[in-house]
Order: C-alpha cells, then structure tokens, then sequence
C-alpha cells in the first residue's frame, strides 16, 4: 500500500511539474479563443493575452492585434487599418514587436513627425484563413476607425477564399471556443489526437460559383467603404513560397493574378504585388517561415514596401 502511494504521488509531482513546465515555458492551456459572428464568422475574442512559445500576443477590445485603442482618431495621428489574415496577424509564432503592423507603425514615425502627427498608429484587424469576404464583413460591423489609410493585405490563396462561416469555432482544434481545463489536455488534443473529421467544412470547401470573382467584389467594396471614409486604400498582395523564383505560379493562378491586375486597373485601385519584389530577393527561403506565412525578413520586407507607398500620399 505505502508502495502504490509512493508511486502514485510520484506520477502526480511528475505531472504537476509537467503542467507547470508546458504554461510557463510554451503557453499551453491558454490558446487565443475565437467567437462566433452572424456576418464576418469568427473573430478572436476581445481582451485576451497570452505568450505562446515565448512569443507575447495581445487582442484588444475590437478583435484587433494590438492594445487599447480609441474608436476616434485625434487630429493630431495618422491612423492606418491594416486588414488581412494570418500573414497580417502573425499568429502564435510572432511576437507583438514584430507583427507587421507595429514594423509599419515603427517606419512611419519617422517620417511623419516631421509632417505635423505627433502619432502614428496602425491597427491590425485580422485573424487566421480571413478572406476578402470575412474582411468586409469586419469593415461593416466596426467600420474604418477614422483611419485615413486603408490597407488589405492578401495572399494568392485569398483569391480562392470561401465565404465566411463559423464552422470551426470550438470544433477545429485550431479555432478554440474555450480554453482548456488543463495544459496537458490542449496537447493531447492537438498533438496526440487525430484530427476531428467536420463534414460541413468540406462542404464549405465546395463552395459553388465563381469564387475568385465573389472575392473581387468584396475588395471592390472594401475600396467603395474606403472612399466614403474618404481614406486612402491599398491592395497587397504576397505570393506562396512556390510561386517564388522557377517555375513561378500555377496555370489557374497566373491566370487568377491577371484577373486581379485587370480588376485593380478598372477600378483604380493601387495594388502592390509582392511576388515580383520577392523574385528579386537573393534568397527566397529566407522570407518565410513556412510555405505561406512570413519570416521576419519576410515581414520587414512587405512593410518598408507598404509605408514607402503611405510615405507618399498627401495628407
């Protein structure tokens, strides 16, 4: 009996430590929670904080990568809203120093101070697999914050985007409604156990219709909401890591891509396209950290070309 005891308080200081061990050092058992919306289908939940891998992520009041912010601008700021998905919010794997709102944030001060701003904010309004359509929807729900620059910043894939749904809230491991009761249990959950199968997802997948078409609509009304805000706006958009260099972009794509460039010249739209600026890079590899989301070069590289466009509008 004193044996089993042993052993069993054995295990359970094992595990306590472990629990501790997985918190404390990688941030297990306190992922960022997602909520669900009728029209933009998810947004991570406001005022939430966390370090994940070390690496600290803040969620203010409106869902946005940031702190506290003020849903007026003060004259004396120049406020830019940068829209996008991952790329834009930089995930679990970028700190809240690197993200590539506060790099545009950092750039833009210095040039600014001298054109009467005593400020520059850049509001970062995203969140993982956002197409077009979910950023639309943000736009129609919180509007632009009085920002005289509005910046979408996009990926190929975005092209393909599928319409905004709350599917995956609380049912993809990757989109949690609730945090975990324990670290432990958010590692087995993700690591360990397989996959859960979500037939409406791959439904939604499917979408039907001319889905590159449903998205250039949406960015023709996000360039529409800009105007009437009488903000500036800017298109960007990153390529694939594989679209990078030889042999470049698929077939669909490229002829995709000239769809977008069409798009952008009929509507007068300023649209930066990052894969030629990428092809020029000695080393492609060294832009991403996987094969989609950007490393730091990656990140400082898509700033300094969006705030050189900002740097020469007239304010």
């Amino acid at each position: 009996m004193n044996i089993l005891l042993i052993v069993l308080a054995t295990v359970f200081v094992v595990l306590l430590f472990l629990e501790m061990g997985l918190r404390s050092r990688f941030g297990f058992g306190n992922p960022l929670i997602y909520v669900t919306d009728a029209e933009i289908g998810y947004l991570l939940a406001p005022n939430q904080q966390t370090r994940r891998f070390g690496n600290r992520i803040e969620i203010n009041e409106y869902s946005m990568r940031g702190g506290i912010i003020s849903p007026t601008r003060a004259e004396s700021t120049l406020r830019v809203l940068l829209l996008g998905d991952s790329i834009a919010n930089g995930g679990w794997w970028t700190d809240q120093a690197d993200i590539l709102s506060v790099m545009m944030a950092s750039s833009l001060k210095a040039t600014f101070a001298q054109n009467g701003f005593r400020e520059v904010e850049v509001l970062n309004a995203s969140a993982n697999s956002w197409g077009p359509r979910n950023e639309l929807a943000y736009l129609k729900k919180f509007g632009t914050f009085e920002a005289q620059v509005l910046v979408l910043l996009i990926n190929t894939d975005d092209l393909f985007a599928t319409a905004p749904s709350s599917i995956q809230v609380g049912r993809d491991r990757n989109y949690p409604a609730n945090k975990p009761l324990l670290a432990l249990q958010e590692v087995v959950t993700r690591y360990l156990l397989p996959a859960p199968n979500i037939p409406e997802l791959q439904k939604l997948n499917q979408e039907p219709g001319d889905r590159v078409g449903f998205n250039l609509a949406a960015i023709g009304e996000i360039q529409a909401i800009a105007k009437f805000s009488n903000s500036k706006f800017l298109l960007a958009m990153t390529p694939l890591l594989r679209e990078v260099g030889d042999p470049g972009p698929r077939d669909y794509e490229i002829k995709e891509r000239q769809r977008l460039q069409e798009f952008t010249a009929n509507k007068q739209i300023l649209y930066l396209d990052f894969l030629p600026v990428f092809n020029c890079a000695e080393s492609k590899e060294s832009l991403y950290r996987d094969h989609i989301h950007l490393s730091y070069q990656g990140n400082f590289q898509v700033s300094q070309a969006i705030t050189q466009l900002i740097m020469s509008f007239d304010f």
